[in-house]
């Protein structure tokens, strides 16, 4: 390009006043979207208004660097990306402007999350008819880029067929309002559509979902002249949107969902076109391979997902059932609940994360993503389109918008060799051809971007693409915006992400069983949907707390994904493990496990934080609190074997001890010091277990449990050891406590308190400190799983690290498998070896958190029942309470760990009912509590063992 990046960098700080960023981190954040496509931007604006936008471009177009306008970056097609500058809407251009009821518009800044839009137009009933499966992160900058569509499109259209009017900057900073009847029209761009009347007629298919190439055929005077239309998925090729017009959509009172089922995909397809009639507002298509077997659908093979809308509930449910009377289908269901559609629908929008591995685990890739044929013929053209797959060797599941004949699909193609990507090339070159046979697009919604631009030669012949050139031409004749995409664009198989990546496995700690071992693999599996940057809760989802707290790129599971892609690319960040910019990143990620769960393509941030961590302080001083709270079963070991737990108690409460002792172990100064307990669960066992003794007690015949005493329930709260004891022995188990002697002989009731899940070193980073930990109590424990006995964690974080660290760390042991599969939670306890008891009714309301790590690892369905059986009323929240073991406690995290807490947790605390229950079975969660809201909250245990005390008193 050969800029001068300094004077670059310069002339946009004087000029902008917003944020102008070209350090490492923005760089490396900005590489990619969610395509198979990266490029290096020289660094990243943020503008505030539309004079920040003019002048950036003035700047850029004088040192003759291109300019690329993002939103969400969940482009699939590669158009999100650029090696010049790159805008940013989503900091500071994201609200609305204004919005009429009466005149059914809004006026919005291109940053606006189309979520925000839609929340603000529902109290007046109406809601913007597009909305991608995205919604919750995509921008109506974006959608109109693309020409965004969504699940709804059969009833509202396109974003092109929702938008007014359109204020634009071209790169020569001229501003145009752009409309119907030519309004807005840069220079020459009517005569260039006057010239050429037959060849727009003529050159474009029919179809609802034709997205690729310029929308030129909308200058017609048939099609009002309407310059706005025609720049909707231009790509960021002609101008920059400063501001929209939006036409906003009545939204139906009431909805419901038929759920059709199909022998396979193709049978679903063939059907979706004699729906439309009945004018459903959804038709669309997914497949068995893309759902989890509890998905809870009629049996088939795949499934059409049928919205109908009404004034009344009666009335959409009528709609949807007459839908099922008039489809010819395996089975079918009706659902009116509103949280079981969102539920189906979170299966629908999940499935452009879902599709990227196969159903063998293979990793499936976009490329191929989007097309669009008429809906008549869609069944025709996927039986054709899995034969072309065949012959190719490939696999993928298409799913998506079958009323409108668009699909998706991911497909196994090899983007690592040379071979693999000849192979991506002579696929997409035959797959165009096939489509167009078809009479389809070679976008149905996601654009051309790099992936088919060089195709569209097939779609639309050499005379029409010429016409493409020209009209660029028009807009920007300098080839200032987004160069190489829709004309003269860049080879559809250069510039992969993957070719930067190591060829050969890297050295890591864990497993990675699901990646084959290969931490590249592993990275890889960020795609770049971008799930974890909403901003609002969605019900029991947890991902991604921090980037709620903070809005930030870097501090989202996809930002630190991509930030850790760059350190193995090596290209701009050069320091490999050494990184700060990663280090930096990862710092504010909780460890919570939300991402294993939540994103759709399990990337697990917090197991990657853990390995950045172990070979970015190998050999170095670390940070004072990974020594204090890492080493915390430790120092925790040391206060009850010395009986000083009340002494350290009165040191913490003088102020003066307690904030040098922070000082010293990296703890932020605002937090508490949780007093230690001055008997630890240990102790009070052993005493127990020799009053039994002495009073003959103790007879209990049923299974025997084997309670693990985790560091917390030891040291800190051995009141919920103490309940948990109660109620499974009420329930008639034989509780036994890990033995202390190392061998298949040791007594199972011996116990001493030294096995330990490694939570602490596992998330520290000190994986060679975990796995001597976790060997020590394997060998403690060969007598437990030699005798087959479950084992109960009362801790979630440490069941999650038992379930999921302990075999990903000593992926080499086969006894780490089978400890994990032993271990169950307390409600999961009762429930399988205790299937006849009866909890205490308790009958009254609950608030509270469902631990991260239950929800990503675990599991909470035993709990739900279990308090449904004890008569506990209510929901649970989501999210994350951000303390998170150490992250709340370390010295610059209390900001943000009240933020998280904010988020969900203490809000549902506040609003709940005066009697309610406040439950929290993890100690960082009751802790939270307490320091923040003043509120005590307690473990399931404790509850439960408090109702079975009041029933016997």
């Amino acid at each position: 390009m050969g800029a001068d990046v300094g004077a670059l960098r310069a002339e946009l700080s004087a000029a902008v006043r917003g944020v102008v960023d070209f350090r490492t981190t923005a760089r490396a954040l900005h590489t990619m979207d969610a395509s198979n496509y990266r490029r290096v931007p020289l660094g990243v604006v943020a503008p505030r208004d539309a004079d920040d936008v003019a002048a950036v471009l003035g700047v850029c177009r004088a040192h003759a660097v291109p300019v690329v306008a993002r939103g969400g970056g969940t482009s699939i097609a590669g158009q999100a990306t650029g090696t010049g500058v790159v805008l940013d809407f989503t900091r500071f251009m994201k609200g609305i402007v204004s919005l009429d009821p009466e005149a059914r518009t809004a006026v919005v800044r291109p940053g606006l999350v189309l979520d925000r839009l839609q929340e603000a137009a529902a109290p007046h009933g109406l809601r913007f008819g597009p909305d991608p499966s995205t919604h919750s992160r995509c921008t109506l900058g974006g959608m109109i880029g693309n020409n965004a569509c969504g699940s709804h499109s059969v009833a509202w259209g396109t974003t092109a067929d929702n938008v007014r009017e359109l204020s634009v900057l071209t790169a020569r900073g001229q501003a145009l309002t752009l409309g119907r009847g030519g309004k807005g029209a840069p220079e020459g761009l009517l005569a260039l559509a006057r010239g050429a009347p037959a060849l727009l007629r003529t050159g474009y298919p029919v179809l609802p979902r034709r997205i690729s190439g310029y929308a030129l055929d909308a200058l017609l005077p048939e099609n009002g002249v309407d310059v706005a239309r025609s720049f909707c998925g231009s790509e960021g090729t002609l101008g920059v949107v400063t501001e929209a017009v939006v036409d906003l959509v009545e939204a139906p009172r009431a909805q419901a969902l038929a759920v059709l089922a199909y022998p396979d995909e193709s049978a679903a397809a063939q059907a979706a076109a004699g729906l439309l009639p009945w004018d459903p507002l959804t038709v669309e298509g997914i497949a068995a391979d893309l759902l989890p077997a509890s998905a809870g659908l009629p049996r088939g093979g795949a499934w059409l997902f049928v919205e109908t809308g009404g004034a009344s509930a009666a009335e959409a449910h009528a709609r949807a059932e007459a839908i099922v009377r008039a489809a010819d289908v395996m089975d079918a269901l009706v659902v009116t609940d509103p949280a079981g559609q969102r539920a189906l629908w979170r299966l629908r929008e999940d499935a452009s994360g879902t599709a990227t591995r196969t159903p063998d685990g293979r990793e499936a890739w976009p490329g191929w993503e989007d097309c669009a044929v008429p809906p008549a013929r869609l069944g025709e053209y996927l039986r054709d389109f899995r034969r072309l797959l065949a012959e190719h060797g490939l696999h993928g599941v298409p799913y998506g918008h079958f009323g409108d004949g668009c699909i998706h699909v991911r497909i196994d193609f090899d983007l690592l060799s040379r071979a693999g990507v000849a192979r991506f090339r002579r696929f997409s070159e035959e797959a165009a051809a096939l489509v167009v046979s078809h009479g389809g697009s070679l976008s149905g919604e996601h654009g051309d971007g790099q992936a088919r631009a060089e195709l569209l030669p097939t779609m639309y012949g050499p005379d029409l693409v010429a016409l493409f050139e020209r009209a660029k031409g028009v807009w920007d004749p300098d080839d200032l915006l987004n160069p190489g995409m829709l004309v003269r664009p860049a080879p559809l198989d250069a510039g992969l992400r993957f070719a930067v990546l190591p060829r050969e496995p890297v050295d890591v700690s864990f497993g990675y069983p699901a990646d084959g071992g290969d931490f590249s693999a592993a990275v890889r599996r960020c795609v770049g949907v971008a799930k974890c940057r909403t901003t609002t809760g969605s019900g029991a989802e947890v991902m991604c707390p921090s980037f709620r707290a903070t809005g930030e790129e870097e501090h989202s599971t996809r930002g630190r994904a991509r930030l850790l892609h760059e350190m193995l690319a090596g290209q701009v960040i050069t320091d490999g493990w050494r990184s700060t910019e990663v280090r930096d990143a990862l710092d504010l990620c909780l460890s919570c496990k939300g991402c294993r769960t939540d994103c759709p393509v399990g990337v697990d941030m917090a197991t990657y934080k853990a390995e950045f961590l172990h070979h970015h302080y190998a050999g170095r001083r670390r940070p004072a609190a990974h020594y204090a709270m890492g080493w915390l079963p430790v120092w925790l070991r040391a206060v009850a074997r010395t009986r000083t737990a009340p002494v350290v108690n009165a040191l913490a409460s003088l102020a003066p001890a307690a904030a040098l002792a922070k000082r010293l172990a990296g703890i932020a100064p605002e937090r508490g010091i949780p007093h230690l307990a001055r008997e630890t669960f240990s102790r009070w066992w052993r005493r127990e277990a020799a009053r039994r003794h002495r009073v003959g007690t103790g007879t209990l015949c049923g299974d025997r449990v084997v309670l693990w005493p985790d560091t917390f329930t030891e040291h800190l709260s051995p009141s919920v050891g103490r309940a948990a004891v109660r109620v499974l022995e009420a329930a008639g188990l034989r509780v036994l406590l890990p033995p202390t002697v190392r061998g298949r002989r040791a007594p199972l009731p011996a116990f001493h308190g030294r096995v330990c899940c490694g939570l602490t070193y596992v998330s520290t980073g000190q994986l060679d400190r975990a796995r001597a930990v976790l060997r020590r109590t394997l060998d403690l424990m060969e007598p437990v799983l030699a005798a087959g006995l479950p084992v109960v964690v009362l801790e979630p974080s440490c069941a999650a690290a038992l379930r999921t660290d302990l075999p990903e760390l000593l992926h080499g042991d086969p006894r780490a498998a089978r400890l994990a599969a032993a271990v169950v939670t307390f409600a999961e306890a009762l429930e399988r070896h205790a299937p006849d008891w009866t909890p205490p009714s308790l009958d009254g309301p609950v608030a509270g958190q469902t631990h991260c790590h239950q929800h990503a690892v675990l599991g909470d369905a035993a709990d739900r029942r279990l308090r449904a059986a004890a008569g506990l009323t209510g929901e649970l929240s989501g999210g994350c309470c951000g303390l998170a073991g150490d992250f709340g406690f370390t010295r610059g995290h209390h900001e943000v760990s009240t933020a998280c807490a904010e988020e969900q947790l203490l809000p549902a605390v506040r609003s709940a009912p005066g009697d309610a229950v406040v439950l929290a079975d993890g100690f960082s969660c009751r802790t939270q509590l307490a320091q923040l809201a003043g509120r005590g909250a307690r473990h399931l245990a404790e509850v439960l063992a408090e109702g079975l005390d009041a029933t016997e008193g």
